[in-house]
């Protein structure tokens, strides 16, 4: 739709403005793809247009590869920016009414999508618990800014990148640390982590969650922080692999960090059978 031959990229861009602005508030009920038992999941295209689009085998399928091949029953899982919760909800289906899904999301107004879409789940799923803050470095209370264009790009004030497009509202959210977390939910088993570029905040000094738990992690990395959330990881003793890539089908361990990345610590390998 975006790249007719007919219109030129101002055109294009307004046109795909025009479309976002006019859906922002909408929101639908759809079903994941079979694999996940085709439980319902209720999407906004204000969190990207490719949920007004796209139909849901095609939403992100290496995330959702990711759960299949991360997530056990009975597993705990940890949602970090869980935006409309295609992970949490995917994985609850997957670890079953013996495990639990913890989604941190700060924006108000995904919550309440992540609460629509919670009341809807099959008692077959695991709970999943939704926790309106942020997570970063430490307890405080932080900025946090709402993209103009897609809320999958909000973050925190200090992070962000170029196609949020501005941020169109700012507020103040409550922040935790995962040490701190842990004194209060479950331990994970796998932690998911989309913060746009917030990440080597909410992994950096958390010796108690890389160095005693040990959660598999899947992490979206951006190339400025890289190197350095590379080095967080492997001093813990933690070997990464693409998150593009199947783990099933023999992915290649990698040297540093890339946009999705699987962390698994080095004791857990043959688990997955690496």
């Amino acid at each position: 739709m975006w790249n007719s031959p007919h219109c030129d990229g101002a055109s294009t861009l307004t046109i795909r403005g025009l479309v976002e602005q006019a859906t922002k508030s909408w929101s639908f009920r759809r079903h994941l793809p079979s694999q996940f038992r085709k439980v319902p999941i209720i999407v906004s295209p204000s969190a990207g247009l490719k949920y007004l689009f796209k139909p849901m085998t095609k939403l992100d399928p290496p995330l959702l590869r990711n759960v299949q091949e991360l997530v056990r029953p009975g597993d705990v899982v940890w949602d970090v920016g869980a935006n409309i919760g295609l992970f949490s909800f995917a994985a609850a289906a997957l670890s079953g009414s013996g495990g639990t899904v913890v989604a941190f999301e700060p924006d108000a107004w995904l919550v309440q999508l992540l609460r629509r879409s919670r009341s809807i789940q099959p008692p077959q799923s695991a709970q999943v618990i939704i926790v309106p803050v942020a997570v970063a470095s430490d307890v405080a209370l932080r900025s946090f800014h709402v993209a103009r264009r897609s809320r999958a790009s909000n973050s925190l004030a200090e992070y962000g990148h170029t196609q949020a497009g501005g941020y169109s509202e700012e507020y103040t959210v409550p922040a935790f640390n995962l040490d701190w977390l842990l004194g209060t939910l479950r331990p994970p088993n796998v932690i998911k982590c989309d913060v746009e570029g917030a990440e080597v905040e909410v992994f950096r000094n958390q010796l108690k969650m890389l160095s005693e738990i040990r959660p598999v992690i899947v992490c979206e990395v951006g190339s400025e922080t890289s190197p350095t959330i590379t080095s967080v990881f492997l001093e813990a003793e933690y070997r990464l692999y693409d998150g593009e890539k199947s783990l099933a089908e023999g992915a290649s361990e990698i040297r540093q960090a890339s946009w999705s990345t699987i962390a698994i610590p080095e004791e857990r390998k043959t688990q997955f059978s690496l």
